[in-house]
């Protein structure tokens, strides 16, 4: 009897892991966007016992880097252990020097590659095929899987393959495009695979596996003698791999019913114009194929799978007899080759067996840019045309050399019966897991098929997101965007002005609106634009104020299961009643380990999801004129590259965008302060400034994460200019002679309510309050920042945190996490360095809200100096920031030797003479230096002689540069601390800031060995088991590196005086900063962010510290413990407080208890190490 088919609705990384975790013993693992996931799920699986196909767990450690992990695998592998790792992008080059050796002693184990973008000009974290390429040379063989179903069925025969053969395996798919499209799919039995294991091929390995009762030597060093010979010994085993492959793919199909070959053909049998590619894009051709061969064409697609080694047997045998003409879609970028790899592959096959077919090659979908069937449409035409445009591009526009295909017009090729819907929300909002959670609940309680995937912008929370999503009675194979929706979410009322929601939107389709507005004023305030498409298409118009209903609920900003909720009513996909049972077990699944309330509340969100209103549309609205979506940013005025680049990738439009746009800034290179003109406009709530309660401390200002609340001071002329709406006091002490205002910039705030909180006010001065009251505020925050400026020169800026604020930010609106625990830290020392930084930031959280195209939120002063900004890599960091140091001082160093000539110069005066003696004396001294400048460079630019011409083009580095290295605890405590230790043994002038979340937040809240033991995170779903590591002590053993350890919302003051005292330092600093994240959970909520910091010095789980070696040389103590005795009765409340604690209750009771008290022993251990660093008595 035939067994009963088991679907799942998963997504490509999903199903990959499933079959991984059935075939391995070991799993070596690091994290890296896309394919964390599939390390987070073995550690997952592994913490709650699950078997592998041996009847085991499957052993989990996860390294410091994906070097590291390639390394654990090879030793792994050499005891005869089935061992795996998941890697992309910049982490599958790490491992290229073990793929070598690992392939060269042909031990078996799979790879599994979420296949990604490589950082050139630019990082990207999404698809493409760079990586894989880049790693093709290294011996290991490589299979491709096209869709989520085959993620599932090609690991399978990558672990059966690599057994058999003892040639290693990376099985690849598309990063994003398939690694995170949720499907249904077939699941694959463990015990209809375990009987294809070849045991003799496992047997011969495990015998082949050190052991000191039968030992060899490996990895011996060979002479020219015999290096060659040994190499050419492999040969047999590659030889044999496409037939090994083979018969696994039968095997999977007899089992599955589903074809696979090492190349698959799909088409006309007679074709003549063929594609080859592989990869998600495949099963877009196909459907092509399908629409083209209905209009009589002869057409086909060849599928590569088997990539390496590349069979010309099993090419040929796919390739149609009657082909004439090869088009080959490559999804990477070669500079600089004849081109790229694939094509260089099939051109020089065709080439060898005499075969009379013209190949062209192209390149498509880098970055996982769409790829349509309008595009390969275009690909067959080109196939077609007298002489086929070779080395061409899909799916851009490129005016300057020419290479791009027509663009088509798009058309829909979905399969009669398939709805498609498009989502729009906002990073964090829980829209897209709400439509995870839908698309999961179609799939189980339906015999539909699904499909879910995810567009996001690089913003954190905050950022655009939409949900494309289809379901319907047949397969779905549309790995490409929802470009014609039966069904529009618009979760975000603002979005119908930025971004054209109504874009393609089938006739009698339906919109649903959740809106701030009743009935009335919704109607007043929709776009004419959007007006005209509803009524020319007669579209459903349903409105909802989830936002409104989720305040009093008490879920926040959180509306996504109100509006999933009203999704299924409208909809009716399924029976009300069956989506209501189904949302709910789903909130049970998500937050029943968050606790009883918050499953309360969002049951009470599934049950309000009906207050919805079908809104009757005007009739006058038909005659409106349809006219092209036109975002709202384009009616300010703006700098030319904010107008024509920055504005039409933030309107979402960025596909537009010709090459010759980007022609000028090749390298990457954008204009600073360009997160400005953003205006996101996000907050619900905003703070309002009530001036007779202000004591003006400008702590709201100094703890804004997004530098979205500043104080102005103004002189008497300066407020009987300013607007009459502007709030204003008189200033207190020393500013008695201004006016001060606390003034908020709406439009860039974010809500998160910090400000408000920090407040010490007897009576508030700020209170937060819907944004829609405070929007007049606007043109109150651009009159101040335009007219008024910042008066950082009437007190002294570094004197204390109030002073510090009058200072212009130079870092302001980025990216990050409303509540963000880093930003604050970065911004203050923007506003004492900023004129003169230069910074260099390690890929991570910091990075991303730092330097996302198009924004930029580092920015210039009045003079046009800022920080200058760059990011390198991730795990190189320190190096990168010690090589700017290092450079620019080779260039002072060649301004002073200039210099010294100039001082024996006939042509140069007395008075310059006298300035570049004073320079050469106070060269490091930042405001000397400064002042000495200001007085010589203009006389430099005076004098003709060929020494001050040569001094003219060094001028910007009269002023020593303030370097700063920025980074998290993932990159300094783990992948890039080896450069960090080395930078800081230096002694080299850098100042290192680690902002430590103890989690690598930006891909997603992994374990690193910043956590604490205790703490639940993935990589440790059962929490962390051992005490974190004391970088601040391990850079303090080295004597003379200035180390800090703050908490900005425990102690502003000394945080700002280490940051002080780190520039002053003549030599390395390091400050580790505590900042919380929204991986954390905390239960108060990121609006709380500042005063979790106060909570965690106040318990003891954080300490402040100073270590200053200049301290030491006036004979005193150089270690200062800044924090009071803690009070540890509030230890475990604060830790349980917290989510990522707090879990660990529900998930592992039996060993929540032993490991908090562990959390709690080594605070107090490492609180006892620093008294007697401090000389204090135990």
């Amino acid at each position: 009897m035939a067994k009963e088919k088991q679907f799942i609705t998963c997504d490509g990384n999903y199903a990959a892991a499933h079959v991984a975790y059935m075939f391995s013993e070991l799993a070596a693992i690091y994290p890296i966007t896309p394919s964390s996931t599939m390390a987070e799920l073995v550690d997952e699986w592994s913490a709650f016992g699950k078997k592998n196909i041996f009847g085991e767990p499957v052993k989990v450690v996860e390294m410091q880097s994906e070097g590291g992990a390639a390394g654990a695998v090879h030793g792994s592998l050499q005891t005869g252990v089935l061992t795996s790792t998941f890697t992309a992008s910049q982490g599958l080059l790490l491992m290229i020097p073990n793929m070598y050796k690992i392939a060269g002693e042909l031990l078996p184990t799979v790879f599994h590659v979420s296949a990604r973008a490589l950082a050139s000009h630019a990082l990207s974290i999404f698809g493409d095929h760079q990586d894989v390429m880049a790693a093709r040379q290294t011996g290991f063989a490589f299979l491709a899987s096209a869709s989520v179903q085959e993620a599932m069925d090609m690991a399978a025969v990558a672990h059966l393959a690599t057994i058999k053969s003892s040639v290693p395996f990376v099985h690849f798919f598309d990063g994003f495009r398939t690694s995170h499209e949720i499907q249904k799919i077939e699941a694959i039995d463990a015990e209809d695979l375990k009987k294809m294991v070849s045991t003799k091929s496992l047997a011969k390995f495990r015998a082949r596996g050190l052991n000191p009762n039968a030992p060899v030597t490996k990895g011996t060093a060979q002479n020219a003698d015999v290096y060659f010979q040994n190499r050419e010994a492999c040969n047999s085993y590659y030889e044999a791999v496409p037939d090994v492959v083979a018969r696994y793919m039968g095997e999977i199909s007899e089992l599955t019913g589903r074809h696979y070959l090492p190349f698959d053909y799909y088409g006309a049998e007679d074709a003549e114009n063929v594609i080859i590619a592989m990869g998600s894009v495949t099963e877009t051709i196909k459907e092509v194929v399908d629409h083209l061969m209905a209009k009589g064409k002869r057409v086909g697609v060849v599928t590569v799978r088997l990539y390496r080694p590349f069979s010309a047997k099993y090419f040929l045998r796919a390739l149609p007899k009657n082909v004439k003409r090869i088009a080959v879609l490559d999804r990477t970028k070669e500079p600089g080759a004849v081109g790229e790899p694939l094509y260089v592959d099939v051109k020089s096959m065709v080439a060898e067996h005499g075969l009379n077919v013209k190949v062209i090659g192209g390149r498509y979908g880098l970055s996982s840019k769409d790829t349509s069937p309008a595009q390969i449409i275009a690909v067959f035409e080109n196939l077609e045309s007298k002489e086929p445009k070779n080395d061409f591009t899909i799916g851009i526009v490129d005016d300057v050399t020419f290479k791009s295909l027509p663009q088509l017009e798009e058309i829909s090729l979905a399969k009669p019966g398939t709805a498609e819907l498009k989502f729009y929300g906002l990073g964090s909002d829980g829209t897209v897991g709400a439509n995870k959670n839908t698309i999961k609940i179609i799939g189980e309680n339906t015999n539909k098929y699904c499909q879910a995937y995810f567009d996001y912008d690089s913003k954190k929370s905050g950022g655009f997101t939409c949900s494309h999503l289809r379901f319907g009675d047949a397969p779905i194979t549309s790995p490409y965007l929802v470009s014609t929706p039966d069904f529009v979410a618009c979760h975000v009322p603002s979005y119908l002005g930025k971004y054209d929601v109504m874009r393609g939107i089938k006739k009698n389709g339906t919109l649903l609106l959740n809106s701030l507005w009743d009935v009335e004023e919704t109607l007043e305030r929709i776009p004419d634009h959007v007006k005209a498409e509803i009524a020319h298409k007669e579209v459903n118009l349903y409105i909802i104020n989830a936002t409104k209903i989720a305040e009093e609920i008490g879920l926040g900003n959180r509306t996504n299961t109100i509006l999933q909720s009203a999704f299924f009513k409208i909809s009716e996909i399924i029976p009300y009643e069956v989506a209501v049972k189904a949302m709910k077990k789903a909130i049970d699944k998500s937050y029943g380990k968050k606790g009883e309330n918050i499953v309360n509340m969002n049951y009470a969100a599934v049950d309000r999801g009906g207050e919805y209103i079908k809104v009757e549309i005007p009739f006058e609205w038909k005659n409106l004129s349809r006219s092209k979506f036109v975002p709202d940013s384009f009616k300010r005025m703006a700098p030319e590259w904010v107008k024509n680049v920055a504005d039409v990738v933030n309107a979402q439009c960025g596909n537009d965008l010709p090459v010759s746009a980007f022609k000028d800034m090749a390298d990457g290179v954008i204009p600073a302060g360009t997160a400005a003109y953003e205006k996101r406009g996000i907050a619900t709530h905003i703070p309002e400034w009530n001036a007779e309660n202000c004591i003006q401390c400008n702590q709201c200002s100094f703890v804004c994460p997004h530098a979205a609340i500043r104080p102005f001071l103004m002189t008497e002329e300066e407020a009987m200019k300013a607007p009459a709406a502007i709030k204003r006091v008189k200033g207190n002490g020393p500013l008695k002679e201004y006016f001060f205002t606390m003034q908020v910039d709406p439009a860039d705030c974010t809500g998160c309510g910090n400000c408000a909180d920090v407040c010490p006010a007897k009576t508030k001065a700020l209170v937060m309050q819907p944004a829609a009251t405070q929007e007049v505020e606007q043109a109150n925050f651009d009159y101040l920042h335009s007219h008024v400026g910042y008066k950082d020169n009437v007190v002294a800026k570094e004197q204390n945190v109030k002073n510090s604020q009058f200072a212009q930010p130079l870092f302001e609106f980025s990216g990050a996490c409303a509540g963000c625990g880093e930003t604050p830290y970065i911004k203050a020392i923007t506003q004492l360095f900023g004129d003169r930084m230069m910074v260099a930031n390690a890929t991570g959280c910091s990075s991303i809200y730092s330097g996302s195209f198009p924004a930029s939120p580092y920015c210039k002063d009045k003079n046009g100096r800022g920080p200058a900004w760059a990011n390198s890599l991730f795990e190189d960091n320190a190096e990168f920031g010690l090589g700017m140091r290092v450079g620019s001082e080779r260039l002072r160093e060649t301004a002073a030797n200039l210099m010294v000539k100039g001082m024996e110069c006939d042509c140069c005066s007395a008075e310059m003479k006298a300035l570049f003696g004073e320079w050469l004396t106070n060269k490091d001294n930042a405001k000397a230096a400064k002042e000495i400048a200001e007085k010589l460079v203009p006389m430099i630019e005076t004098c003709n002689c060929d020494i001050c011409k040569q001094l003219a083009q060094y001028k910007d580095v009269l002023v020593p540069r303030s370097q700063w290295i920025f980074g998290g605890d993932g990159w300094g405590y783990d992948i890039g601390y080896g450069g960090l230790d080395h930078v800081l043994a230096s002694g080299e002038n850098v100042n290192v800031m680690v902002v430590d979340t103890e989690v690598y937040s930006n891909t997603g809240g992994q374990s690193s060995k910043s956590t604490p033991a205790g703490a639940v995170a993935k990589f440790a779903t059962s929490g962390k088991k051992i005490r974190k590591k004391d970088l601040g002590m391990m850079a303090m053993s080295y004597g003379y590196v200035y180390v800090a350890q703050v908490a900005m919302g425990a102690n502003q003051a000394q945080f700002l005086n280490a940051i002080k005292e780190a520039e002053a330092h003549d030599g390395p600093s390091l400050i580790i900063a505590y900042a919380p994240c929204i991986n954390h959970g905390l239960k108060a909520g990121m609006g709380k962010s500042q005063r979790e910091e106060k909570l965690a010095v106040e318990c003891g789980y954080w300490h402040l510290y100073r270590f200053n070696p200049a301290l030491e040389a006036e004979g005193k103590n150089p270690f200062t413990l800044d924090s009071k005795e803690p009070d540890w009765s509030k230890f475990q409340d604060f830790i349980k407080g917290e989510v990522r604690y707090a879990s660990l209750l529900k998930t592992f009771p039996a060993e929540a208890g032993e490991l908090f008290a562990l959390t709690e022993e080594f605070a107090k251990l490492r609180l006892a190490s620093y008294k007697r660093m401090a000389g204090q008595a135990e």
